[in-house]
């Protein structure tokens, strides 16, 4: 049974928001013109290749992909959003999300995240989370560096 007032979720998503910081810095330094003209283009090979080269220094290779989608929302007057569907595998655990870039700021939005073998308890799988998270990075994250949240998973780069 599920305990009442505990957002898993919102848990999850910062758990993930932590350990992508640094692969979400480096993303946001590629001129978000590239990323508008290769998603309107879907030329996803070519964000593919921008992903690899983000992920590669801070994670095991195999365990962050890009998911060969994303979003562009570009109203007039305002900066660029770009959304990329990442996939994360490690550890027995996937954890499907978006991750959202922002001018000053990026996020993450998880869709679906499976465990094999879960526990029953919502708690001990969030665990699972976080430990396949930390050991799938070359240098694990501290601790003590939490992302500040302004809806939950965002955090100011």
């Amino acid at each position: 049974m599920l305990k009442q007032g505990k957002d898993y979720s919102r848990e999850r998503e910062k758990a993930l928001a932590e350990g992508m910081r640094d692969v979400a810095s480096e993303l946001r330094l590629v001129d978000p013109a590239d990323f508008i003209a290769f998603i309107r283009t879907e030329q996803f090979g070519n964000i593919r290749n921008l992903v690899n080269s983000s992920t590669e220094m801070f994670f095991k290779p195999g365990t962050i992909c890009f998911g060969l989608s994303g979003e562009v929302d570009l109203p007039w007057g305002c900066a660029p959003c770009i959304s990329l569907d990442m996939e994360f595998h490690h550890l027995n655990v996937s954890a499907y999300f978006r991750l959202v870039l922002q001018s000053l700021q990026a996020g993450i939005e998880i869709s679906y995240v499976s465990f094999e073998g879960g526990s029953e308890d919502p708690d001990k799988n969030t665990a699972r989370l976080v430990e396949a998270i930390e050991d799938a990075r070359l240098v694990p994250t501290s601790r003590g560096h939490r992302p500040q949240a302004d809806t939950g998973a965002r955090a100011e780069h």
